[in-house]
């Protein structure tokens, strides 16, 4: 019984490296425009092609109108790569990468205020 229960509970875990995250990359946010941005993010990349970008329990913004939450390269915001309001201006948050989004393309991520057009904080990925 022994041997049959370590053999679905290793079968589970391989289930789950198979279908789980793949690749992962992160960053923490510097504050941009005089506005404070701490905490960081990841980026994961799943066996199934789906991507999520995830602000950590420690990520805070100190306000803004209209902050979004986007994808940037070399120091450019890429409003191609746009992935939604911000969902709080604390604590962990979960977005979806649209499928039209290759997250290979770039290496920073932003929170970007699309009223004024301005970065509030960029996460370089490592």
């Amino acid at each position: 019984m022994k041997i049959l229960l370590n053999a679905f509970l290793a079968l589970g875990l391989t289930v789950l490296a198979t279908f789980g995250a793949t690749a992962g990359t992160s960053g923490s946010f510097i504050g941009k425009s005089n506005h404070i941005t701490t905490g960081g993010v990841t980026i994961v990349k799943n066996a199934d092609g789906t991507a999520t970008v995830t602000l950590d329990e420690n990520f805070s913004l100190d306000g803004a109108p209209d902050p979004r939450v986007a994808f940037g390269k070399d120091g450019s915001y890429a409003p191609e790569a746009d992935l939604g309001e911000l969902k709080n201006l604390n604590g962990k948050q979960v977005y979806t990468v649209p499928a039209s989004v290759n997250i290979d393309d770039y290496n920073e991520v932003y929170i970007w205020c699309l009223k004024f057009s301005v970065p509030l904080g960029v996460a370089a990925l490592n």
